[in-house]
């Protein structure tokens, strides 16, 4: 079994261990440009909404409860109004996205 190893070693090609090298760094380069820079960058834009909030904007939770933001607190907590007179203290780290015409925008017909 050892003579098999020591082959299957010997028979690795001209640049020895260099193709295997190669292949496992683009290996992992591939794996950071599809998993973490994407997530990094998602994280960055949640980061900068938070910090950005405003009285009045509407607001979806990581719960997924509906709410325009009433009041932001010193605390790091926000009052959310869920319904008219009803009110939610939550913190801003709950905050998913934000509601915009955007995401709720009907389709369009297509020109014919």
């Amino acid at each position: 079994m050892i003579i098999y190893l020591l082959q299957a070693q010997q028979s690795s090609g001209p640049f020895g261990g260099m193709t295997s090298m190669i292949f496992m760094g683009m290996i992992i380069l591939v794996f950071w440009m599809f998993f973490i820079r994407p997530q990094a960058k998602k994280q960055k834009q949640q980061k900068k909404f938070i910090e950005e909030l405003q009285k009045g904007t509407k607001v979806v939770t990581i719960a997924g409860i509906h709410g325009t933001v009433n009041k932001i607190n010193e605390d790091g907590t926000v009052n959310l109004e869920i319904s008219p007179g009803s009110y939610i203290k939550m913190e801003r780290s709950s905050i998913s996205m934000e509601m915009t015409n955007a995401l709720n925008k009907p389709a369009t017909p297509g020109k014919k």
